[in-house]
Order: C-alpha cells, then sequence, then structure tokens
C-alpha cells in the first residue's frame, strides 16, 4: 500500500501545539504517513513539512479579520492549489474556525475532512454547525459535552480527552527555577500570563501590571512573573512594563515552569486558563478587546463565562473580570481576598483538580491519531 498524504491546516499557536502532539501520534503509529502543513516551529518538529507558516496569521475581533482578509484569501488559493497539485488522501482541520470552515466548504467534500479540536459553536454561532454537517467527515473533539453537543444535531463526533494533559509539564522544579531567574523561594510569586498575540498583551497587560501594582502595595515580599509568548517580540513587554517597580522577570517559552512557581495567576482567557487549571493555580481569568469588536462580538455569545475552567465546571470556580469590568482595583480586591485566605486557596485547588479530572486521561493525541489512522485506512 502505497503511504498517504496528509494536509493539516492550524493557524494560531494553540492550534500548533495540539496539531504538533497529533502528528509526532500519527507519525509513531504510522511513520510512511507524510503530513504537509500550514502550521508553525511546533509542527515542524513533529516532522510536518511547512509549506505556509501561520506568523502573522493570528486575528483578535472583527476588524483584525477585515484588515487581514486578502492575506486569508491568498492563503486559502495556496492551499486548494496544493491539494490540486498533490491530490493528498485527506485534509485534517485543527481549530481556527473562521477560516478551516471556509476551507472546508471550498473542498466541497472532494476528499475526506478531518476536524480535530472543534470550533466554539456551542459558545456562539451555532448556526456552523449545519456547515460541519454538510462539509466535515469526522470530528474529533476535546471535551466530554462537545460529543453531547453534536449527537443533538446529528452530527458524529468521538471525544479523545484534552492533549494538555501530556503537554503541561514543568521542565525543572521550582527550585531550580528560583535559582535560575534570580527569585526568592520565600516571596509571594504572582504569575502574568496575558495571552499570545500582540493586541491581547497591549489590551491586557497593563491592566495586569496595575492590578499587581495594587497587589504588591497590600502585601510584603511580592515577586512578578510574566509568561512570554515567543510569538511576540520582548520589545512589547518591556514598553508596557517600563514604568513597573515591583520585582518582575519576563521569562519566555516557559510558561509551565513559571504557573508551577506562582502562588497566583492572572491569566488571559483562551488555551492558557485550562493549563492553569491542569496545574491547579488559583487564579483570575483577564479580557479586554476593542470596544467595537466586544460590542459586535458579546451579543454571539450564548455561554455564561469566557473561561473555560468555568465553562468545563459549568459553574463560576475562577472569577472573570471581562472588558468594562477588568479594572485593576476589582482583579486586585479578588486577587488579595483568595491569596489571604487559606480555605480559598485549598478550594480552588480542588475545584481545578475536579477540572483537571474532567478532561479525561492522558493519551489524547494517541487516542485522536488511532481514530484518525483508522478512519483514513492508513
Amino acid at each position: 500500500m502505497a503511504a498517504k498524504h496528509i494536509i493539516l491546516v492550524c493557524g494560531e499557536a494553540s492550534g500548533d501545539l495540539n496539531a504538533a502532539s497529533l502528528v509526532k501520534a500519527i507519525k509513531e503509529l504510522s511513520p510512511a504517513t507524510k503530513v504537509s502543513a500550514v502550521g508553525g516551529k511546533l509542527l515542524r518538529s513533529a516532522g510536518a513539512e511547512i509549506f505556509y507558516d501561520i506568523k502573522g496569521l493570528s486575528v483578535m475581533g472583527l476588524f483584525d479579520v477585515l484588515k487581514k482578509l486578502p492575506l486569508f484569501f491568498s492563503l486559502k488559493k495556496i492551499i486548494l492549489k496544493k491539494i490540486s497539485e498533490e491530490k493528498p488522501d485527506a485534509v485534517i482541520l485543527v481549530d481556527f474556525s473562521g477560516f478551516n470552515l471556509r476551507l472546508a466548504k471550498a473542498i466541497n467534500k472532494s476528499l475526506p475532512v478531518v476536524y480535530y479540536v472543534s470550533p466554539q459553536v456551542w459558545a456562539s454561532r451555532p448556526g456552523r454547525v449545519k456547515t460541519i454537517k454538510e462539509y466535515i467527515h469526522k470530528m474529533v473533539v476535546l471535551f466530554g459535552f462537545e460529543e453531547e453537543f453534536y449527537r443533538k444535531y446529528g452530527v458524529e463526533a468521538q471525544c479523545v480527552g484534552h492533549p494538555l494533559l501530556d503537554l503541561v509539564q514543568p521542565t525543572m522544579d521550582g527550585k531550580e527555577f528560583f535559582l535560575k531567574f534570580g527569585l526568592s523561594e520565600t516571596k509571594t510569586t504572582i504569575a502574568l500570563l496575558p495571552g499570545s498575540r500582540q493586541a491581547e498583551i497591549k489590551n491586557i497587560l497593563p491592566v495586569m501590571l496595575e492590578s499587581a501594582k495594587i497587589i504588591a502595595g497590600k502585601i510584603k515580599n511580592m515577586q512578578f512573573i510574566i509568561a512570554k509568548s515567543p510569538q511576540v517580540e520582548l520589545d512589547t513587554y518591556e514598553s508596557l512594563a517600563m514604568d513597573f517597580k515591583p520585582e518582575l522577570r519576563i521569562i519566555e517559552g516557559l510558561t509551565y515552569d513559571c504557573l508551577n512557581a506562582a502562588d497566583f495567576c492572572l491569566v488571559c482567557s483562551g488555551t492558557a486558563t485550562l493549563e492553569t487549571a491542569i496545574m491547579q493555580k488559583p487564579f483570575a481569568v483577564v479580557y479586554k478587546m476593542n470596544p467595537l469588536n466586544y460590542l459586535l462580538y458579546r451579543p454571539q455569545v450564548k455561554v455564561p463565562y469566557i473561561g473555560m475552567a468555568n465553562i468545563v465546571a459549568g459553574k463560576m470556580i475562577v472569577p472573570e473580570f471581562i472588558q468594562s469590568g477588568a479594572t485593576p482595583d476589582a482583579i486586585a480586591a479578588a486577587a488579595l481576598k483568595i491569596l489571604g485566605d487559606p480555605a480559598a486557596i485549598a478550594q480552588a485547588k480542588e475545584e481545578l483538580g475536579q477540572v483537571k479530572s474532567s478532561l479525561g486521561s492522558p493519551g489524547a493525541s494517541s487516542r485522536a491519531a488511532r481514530i484518525i489512522i483508522n478512519y483514513l485506512k492508513i
């Protein structure tokens, strides 16, 4: 049997992370399978041949999408040309729903299309389920509630659990981390995770830093760390933190070590909220976007929370500070309340542990790879 060829498309840092784990698992089960991808450095290191790098594809809000429409049209043409010329055996779409669902329509059932990491149709724009039902041949999802959601609409979906359970691992112990970055083991440590996109960081990090100043004014012996995204230039962080007086380190590429070292975290909504939950670190969700984008986006949201830890728990276990509610005073007050109450810290850790347990068992990427390989008869 000839080796199979898969084209994989993702568009953001979190997609690159999940796709890389999937490709690695596919290669372990079927080493001869060729994967050509729209992806980043993690996918490349997993053995995919990158024919288009995702740097610059990430968007935040409608106006950012409109600005990048020519880029997306160009990318769609590149992918369709690649499909036409190389005639792959299948396409795997990973998250990045605004682009990927339109791509699925353009492929128009001419070859098998597998979707891994579902669009959040359960949270907003449920009409996209019709597109999924018509143009996606196989859905492989990460959450049990997603499988149930799709079943209601007659879409076959299989839940494999969350790949982050395998990925969220510190690279060193706390003592080594503190020593390496000149930090104190005895000081209270707060980690700031302001996102992985430049626009997010510019909107959210200033609020986090102002909150941190208030916290530092109330608690002695504080230190702060920013988990830097490799996708964003250091200058962006340094310029925003220029006037920040408390002790601060900007640390790149070691998010899980930053979380491991922290007593409390301020976290941008997104994948990082689940990563923090898996580490069972008490935290608050902070999110701000362009006001016009928010006015357009908010009415589409059908769930009461934006943090995945709260969505998975089905209740508010982590405080959320969104848009006009994301004020330094409110955020600092919530952090101080939790930090000053050992019972609140213990409760937060216990509830986050329950969220972690509900994500399934380790090995999600291998399960997903096996489903895809069996479906494509590789």
